[in-house]
């Protein structure tokens, strides 16, 4: 028993999605010792009806380990990682299922099935357990076409202020109605499924928006919605060309595919360097107006700072996530991690031969462990700066502490 552990994954390729379930589940229900509290499973189809068997195949095979209170969440997701592998339709490949399991001693653990529904002006969204005042975290996976997952995560900041979401996108690849979000056997093609961590729970969580900054930070002096008019006294498309055409010819390459904006979350900070910012893209520019579009909101006074999106930014503020997320007490030695990274990282983001492995080979790398799982998304969640945030482009990480290696 000397080589179980308390944290396993399994990852499966195979044409027959009920025999790549068993599979991974072996996998991941092999190495750990006894029956696991929480089981999570991304099926890496495109088939809504093959994910419903993936469902009911795993969850079988949990039910098979004794533990009537395992939890078992996941989804369908085109793309999926696991053995130190990124494969999936997604990617080109057959049908991939990923497993893991972890064993949470004296951890509570909470699954929902959160619905939104419209009330006169607004959405109300149900489902959620009752908070208690030790809850840690929570992991959510939410349908982008049904779930207002921007709105939510935003309003989780005021709602449980300082409970740290964790999570990801995870629409089905023909639009509304083709999601399958997954919940024990059951499956849904709505809203959001997920899990609420309580107690004694050893869990860190690691964002990388994978940016540098570029130009100056500047201050946002006009703006009309999502369309920024002026930036530190000048017209906003004219500030831009003007930093645009300091970069040299490496940058300037970068611009057509990684153009971002970062918007300060500690306005009072002396300087603002790379992981000092929320990252939003930018959409566009309005020439007429002057202006440049967006993917959120950005008042006036705000500092900001345009960023770059490059191979070489998102590999270095991964590793350093990572790097800090084991130099917290207590987090030495970790035992899992489950990983969520955004498409475009699944693409050509990253050169071979590593490609769209990069994530989960430097998640394995960073932390130590080989109990690493996860999938590609259309959106991730996580904290930046101490407030839940939907960002894109990211790799978002939830690592747990080995309970063996815990220091009393």
């Amino acid at each position: 028993m000397d080589d179980m552990s308390h944290f396993g994954e399994g990852l499966a390729v195979d044409t027959d999605v009920e025999r790549a379930a068993r599979r991974a589940s072996y996998g991941a229900l092999s190495t750990i010792e006894g029956a696991p509290d929480l089981v999570t499973v991304f099926a890496g189809v495109t088939d809504p009806e093959d994910a419903d068997r993936v469902a009911a195949t795993v969850h079988a095979m949990v039910s098979a380990t004794g533990n009537e209170r395992c939890v078992v969440v996941g989804a369908l997701t085109p793309g999926v990682m696991g053995d130190a592998r990124a494969v999936g339709p997604l990617l080109g490949g057959e049908p991939a299922v990923a497993v893991w399991a972890g064993k949470l001693p004296g951890v509570r653990v909470r699954p929902f099935h959160l619905r939104a529904t419209r009330a006169a002006d607004s959405i109300a969204v149900g489902g959620l357990p009752e908070p208690w005042p030790d809850d840690r975290v929570v992991l959510v996976l939410a349908d982008p076409h049904s779930f207002p997952a921007d709105g939510f995560v935003e309003r989780s900041n005021e709602a449980l202020p300082g409970l740290p979401f964790v999570g990801g996108l995870v629409p089905g690849v023909a639009g509304r109605g083709s999601a399958r979000l997954i919940r024990g056997a059951a499956t849904y093609d709505e809203g959001a499924v997920g899990v609420m961590l309580g107690g004694p729970v050893d869990a860190a969580i690691a964002v990388s928006q994978g940016c540098r900054p570029v130009g100056p930070t500047m201050t946002v002096t006009a703006a009309d919605g999502n369309l920024l008019l002026g930036l530190a006294g000048t017209p906003a498309l004219e500030k831009l060309r003007e930093i645009l055409d300091s970069l040299d010819e490496r940058e300037r390459e970068a611009v057509s595919t990684g153009l971002h904006l970062g918007v300060a979350m500690d306005e009072y900070a002396d300087q603002h360097e790379s992981g000092d910012f929320l990252i939003r893209g930018v959409l566009g520019t309005d020439p007429e107006r002057g202006g440049v579009a967006v993917g959120d909101v950005v008042d006036v006074g705000r500092t900001v700072r345009f960023q770059l999106r490059d191979a070489a930014s998102a590999g270095r503020e991964l590793d350093t996530v990572l790097t800090a997320c084991r130099d917290r007490p207590g987090y030495a030695t970790i035992g899992g991690a489950l990983v969520v990274s955004c498409n475009g990282r699944a693409g050509d983001l990253f050169p071979q031969p590593l490609g769209a492995g990069h994530d989960i080979l430097a998640v394995r790398a960073g932390l130590g462990t080989n109990a690493v799982s996860g999938f590609f998304g259309a959106g991730e969640i996580g904290p930046v700066g101490g407030r839940n945030h939907l960002h894109g482009y990211t790799a978002s990480v939830l690592a747990f502490a080995d309970p063996d290696a815990k220091i009393v």
